[in-house]
């Protein structure tokens, strides 16, 4: 039996599309749909499916609520369906902030140039999401703190806020982890700046990390999340609002400056260049043929000839290998290459590749991410 899914949308036309585009797979299974959140929550109980596509806005009650109330009594994976709006960026991010795991657009031309291709994606994403298991209720995340600028000097624990606190209360491994908390160890290394590469899974873990990160962090932060171009705007300006570092979508021409992350633009592809204290930022149009825009692969290459050596690369949960070969150049150059460990990914793809290559140095879990790069590049 292949795995079973639950297709929730208040189109009779797009529940049909789906329905047929998960059935043509033998590994899956759909067994039910439902027209609402609300029918969506009693089928969730009723039918046990391994997997949830979601619409966002629908009658009686919308998709987020939905997510909301399914996380909170049965925990199953939920891939959203969105669209390329600021409206749906942002409501995209609410439904991740309530507990769905992943998002693909609403219209198919807009997830693949090839029919073939868009079906293919969303058939690997649901098998993949299908693997994982939830085994703790989520909790209702609470309201965002006023952000506080705390310095290095007197760092205080942040409050888990938005994502990071969803994401906090479920968890995201096939089975329970007993496995004793591990902080990494200062290697002594001195670093220019700070790369973190992730996708899948990648909205809730770059929360994590970075709303721990003082204000007066001592060096620049690269982020390069996969996600839409309609996306990266509205997420950039979230995190800033939570984090106490400053949080940015990167234009070119940036200066990098210490204490600030800059977020790769989606759709285009963000490259470091020499230039000022720390190098600066170029933005370049993504090329139809890349299969990531962004790509890790393509910024780390470009920080291994800015910085050489003095960086700490970060590769977090994400689907694919993209960010292993420029890891390896990056570890070439003498940089310290880090990934996520299998226990708190929602997809172990990105830090597997780098992990199974022999790049990565430690594998470090997500709720020990933060506090490990502390640790490594405040005290070197």
């Amino acid at each position: 039996m292949g795995i079973k899914v639950l297709v929730v949308d208040d189109s009779s036309f797009f529940r049909r599309r789906v329905s047929e585009i998960v059935s043509q797979d033998p590994e899956l299974e759909v067994v039910g749909t439902a027209v609402n959140g609300a029918e969506a929550v009693k089928l969730a109980a009723e039918l046990n499916p391994q997997v949830i596509t979601m619409d966002i806005e629908m009658p009686v009650m919308d998709g987020i609520t939905a997510v909301k109330q399914i996380m909170a009594s049965r925990p199953v994976p939920i891939l959203m369906f969105s669209s390329l709006t600021h409206d749906g960026a942002k409501a995209t991010l609410d439904a991740l902030e309530a507990g769905a795991l992943d998002f693909l657009p609403k219209r198919f031309e807009d997830i693949a140039t090839n029919k073939d291709d868009a079906i293919a994606l969303l058939q690997q994403r649901i098998k993949t999401l299908g693997r994982r298991r939830l085994f703790r209720p989520a909790v209702r995340p609470q309201a965002a703190a006023t952000r506080a600028r705390t310095s290095i000097a007197q760092p205080s624990a942040p409050a888990r806020t938005g994502i990071a606190a969803s994401a906090s209360s479920q968890a995201l491994a096939e089975r329970p982890c007993s496995r004793a908390t591990v902080v990494a160890r200062a290697s002594g290394k001195r670093y220019k700046a700070l790369l973190i590469g992730t996708s899948t899974g990648g909205p809730v873990a770059l929360q994590k990390v970075l709303t721990q990160l003082p204000a007066n962090y001592p060096h620049p932060i690269i982020l390069i999340q996969h996600m839409p171009a309609a996306f990266t705007p509205t997420f950039a300006t979230r995190l800033n609002s939570l984090c106490k570092i400053e949080v940015k979508e990167a234009q070119s021409g940036d200066q990098l400056r210490a204490g600030c992350a800059y977020l790769a633009p989606g759709g285009m592809q963000m490259m470091l260049e020499r230039g000022g204290s720390f190098g600066r930022i170029k933005v370049l149009a993504g090329k139809p043929e890349m299969n990531y825009k962004p790509s890790v692969d393509i910024t780390f290459a470009s920080a291994s000839k800015v910085f050489g050596g003095d960086v700490l690369a970060v590769v977090l949960t994400g689907m694919g290998a993209d960010g292993r070969e420029g890891a390896r150049m990056l570890k070439t150059a003498g940089a310290n290459i880090w990934a996520q460990d299998e226990a708190s990914c929602v997809v172990y793809g990105m830090p597997q590749a780098v992990t199974n290559a022999g790049i990565s140095s430690k594998s470090i879990g997500i709720e020990q991410m933060a506090e490990s790069i502390l640790k490594e590049t405040l005290h070197g």
